[in-house]
């Protein structure tokens, strides 16, 4: 009977968390650009003539959204003694990805019989809540050498992922982490000078780089419009110009295909990495524009709730996730249009791939999870560490 009543009031706890503290406009926009997603898809699909991708991404969606809810059940402090083991866990499946078949030529994926798990999708959420958990008292990072243990953290996930090689995941850990150590309280001006040393190791970077990875950033400076039809990494950015542009301002399920010949519309990886210029065809200019007013709006109430509480380990990780999906999202409508090199990355909750959509889910869902439950206080005052 005691254990009837327990539950009970556990329900009736989080069903009163739920109609009182959660963010539902994080929801609603979440679920938008999901159903944007699969517009796009769907577009792809007809392009392609087939349609199977759009009903597969239909079940990842139907995966996801309870992924999503689930996160919220329990508080996300009992996630604070996990955060090192769970990371841990992702640097393991991180080297197992090396003993896997290779696809197109690259060790990135782990076959689990009817899909793939893609482990660096869930590095990017469990390293966050790892140096959440580092940076939540500590004080050292004040000190230019109390930055070494966060960088050796990041430099781990960073190493095994470019290896596989995945130029585009890679590149999302350094704004994250840098996020996550202003919030923390590091000093800008030890900030900046990790920057600037940054930028003068930029050569050792790019002989590090492998021939494909160079040719995607030298792409980008080497645009040209009208003339032959450019080879490689080029014949990609060609047709995803292409395609924003036959998109006009209202797109193509307004006024229809501006053009009869089917090869104007071929988008190489359209319905993963070029999402958003299968929705630019489909809904031109206001497509777009509402792609990344949803992303503005989402972000901000993330921001907002992280200004919200003063309980460090959550704070951090919101600012963590914010940082991760909003420079993913940068990165990957940048490529599409010319303004960053070519990489492999996913637009978050819009690009087909379920390991992608899973984990992004997952983090919306710890954002949920801190709005709902803000920590000791629920303010505006400045950040307070413990001493």
């Amino acid at each position: 009977m005691s254990v009837a009543l327990s539950s009970g009031r556990t329900r009736t706890s989080l069903l009163s968390l739920w109609m009182h503290r959660a963010s539902y406009t994080i929801v609603l926009c979440a679920l938008c650009l999901m159903g944007l997603g699969l517009s796009g898809i769907s577009r792809g699909d007809d392009l392609v003539g087939s349609g199977e991708i759009m009903q597969r991404q239909l079940i990842w969606i139907m995966l996801s959204v309870p992924v999503m809810f689930l996160t919220t059940t329990v508080s996300y402090r009992r996630l604070i003694p996990l955060s090192y083991l769970l990371f841990g866990v992702s640097l393991f499946l991180l080297v197992t990805v090396y003993f896997m078949p290779a696809r197109n030529g690259s060790h990135r994926w782990i076959p689990l019989g009817v899909a793939y798990l893609q482990p660096s999708e869930f590095a990017k959420l469990t390293y966050i809540m790892a140096l959440a958990h580092y940076l939540m008292y500590r004080r050292n990072y004040r000190r230019i050498t109390g930055l070494l243990i966060p960088f050796a953290l990041t430099f781990l996930p960073v190493a095994l992922i470019l290896k596989e090689p995945d130029l585009g995941t890679s590149l999302l850990f350094l704004p994250v982490l840098f996020s996550m150590l202003f919030a923390a309280g590091a000093r800008p001006r030890h900030l900046l000078l990790i920057i600037t040393l940054g930028i003068v190791s930029l050569p050792l970077l790019w002989l590090g780089m492998s021939a494909e990875q160079k040719s995607r950033v030298v792409t980008v400076f080497q645009q040209e419009d009208g003339g032959v039809m450019p080879r490689g990494d080029g014949y990609h950015l060609h047709h995803s110009k292409q395609m924003l542009a036959l998109g006009g301002f209202s797109g193509s399920a307004v006024t229809g295909q501006t053009v009869e010949d089917p090869g104007a519309y071929y988008l190489p990886a359209g319905r993963t990495d070029f999402v958003f210029c299968l929705v630019g065809e489909q809904w031109g200019f206001l497509g777009c524009a509402s792609i990344f007013a949803l992303y503005i709006i989402l972000f901000g109430c993330g921001l907002r709730i992280a200004n919200a509480t003063n309980e460090p380990f959550g704070r951090l990780l919101v600012v963590g996730i914010v940082a991760l999906l909003a420079t993913q999202t940068l990165i990957n409508t940048g490529m599409t249009v010319g303004l960053m090199p070519i990489t492999g990355m996913t637009l978050p909750l819009l690009s087909y791939g379920g390991s992608s959509l899973l984990s992004t889910c997952a983090a919306l869902g710890l954002i949920l999870n801190v709005g709902m439950r803000p920590g000791y206080e629920m303010n505006a005052d400045p950040f307070r560490f413990n001493s």
